[in-house]
């Protein structure tokens, strides 16, 4: 029988090993002196990117509620990115802007994902922000230098599914962050709100970039091995120049190749029979 980890042992060693995670978290953010991105201003005049992510959708047998409070969660969040400025050399860090998630600030309880399963905790939910902050990320020249995702397990199934799986980001307060860096020469900005139905996200810069970004899933499956069914993706980024069209970069951002954590008769695509498990997933955006 493996033994448990010390944070497994009881919600008491839980709480303290989550302690520890925030205040080591704290002193590398102190040791290490990192330029963090925090003034905000009117919207910059070009925009790179914008993507309008659904607040309410279903998923599995998830409690509705949830899916209410997180829409609370998300509107708390909001104004804290909302007109951020990344300045050439500073870094954008998700937690560093928006604070701990507690209740004394209005926070409820939203969905979250604890050892590859859904469960509630307070502030759930807001991994959704952090997925729209990354897809429009992904494209802009901008260096993702923190980013976390459940890439071994599919969660959920697919319901008006907008971006490809794989694209998503796991954050928690405040050791697990979604952060990225400038290394260009010009300002870029987040712009994000919410309305009744949507989060809604805009990547703005200060002038025109001479490329374009397009991220697309190839080798795309579902298949089965030793009695589970996997999902299997990858996941590029082409980068083209906007004066010939030509293809200049093509990179694997993420291969995923993970199991499903719900009913395979909700799969909609066809799956495979028996077969041999695909290499471990590679993550190439992901940096430390």
């Amino acid at each position: 029988m493996a033994r448990k980890l010390f944070c497994d042992i009881s919600p008491f060693t839980y709480r303290i090993s989550l302690r520890k995670m925030i205040m080591l978290r704290h002193l590398n953010n102190l040791v290490h002196r990192v330029q963090f991105a925090t003034e905000r201003a009117d919207p910059l005049p070009v925009l790179i990117y914008s993507h309008n992510s659904l607040i309410r959708r279903t998923l599995g047998n998830v409690d509705l509620q949830l899916q209410e409070n997180k829409a609370v969660n998300l509107t708390l969040a909001a104004p804290h990115i909302n007109g951020i400025l990344i300045r050439p050399g500073e870094t954008f860090s998700f937690w560093n802007l928006v604070g701990a998630t507690t209740a004394h600030f209005g926070y409820r309880n939203g969905l979250t994902i604890s050892s590859g399963r859904a469960t509630s905790g307070l502030g759930g939910g807001i991994c959704q922000f952090t997925n729209l902050l990354h897809w429009m990320v992904l494209h802009s020249p901008l260096t993702i230098t923190e980013h976390h995702h459940h890439d071994s397990l599919d969660l959920f199934p697919d319901f008006n599914r907008q971006i490809p799986f794989g694209t998503g980001t796991s954050v928690m307060f405040n050791y697990l962050d979604y952060r990225v860096r400038n290394d260009t020469e010009q300002a870029f900005q987040f712009i994000v709100t919410t309305t009744a139905e949507y989060l809604v996200g805009e990547l703005r810069t200060t002038k025109a970039l001479d490329v374009k970004f397009h991220i697309h899933e190839a080798d795309a499956y579902f298949y089965e091995h030793g009695g589970d069914v996997y999902r299997h993706n990858c996941i590029f980024r082409s980068t083209r120049s906007k004066i010939t069209g030509n293809e200049v970069q093509r990179v694997l951002l993420i291969e995923s190749d993970a199991r499903l954590a719900y009913d395979r008769s909700l799969v909609k695509a066809e799956i495979r029979p028996q077969q041999p498990r695909v290499n471990s997933p590679v993550n190439s955006v992901r940096q430390t």
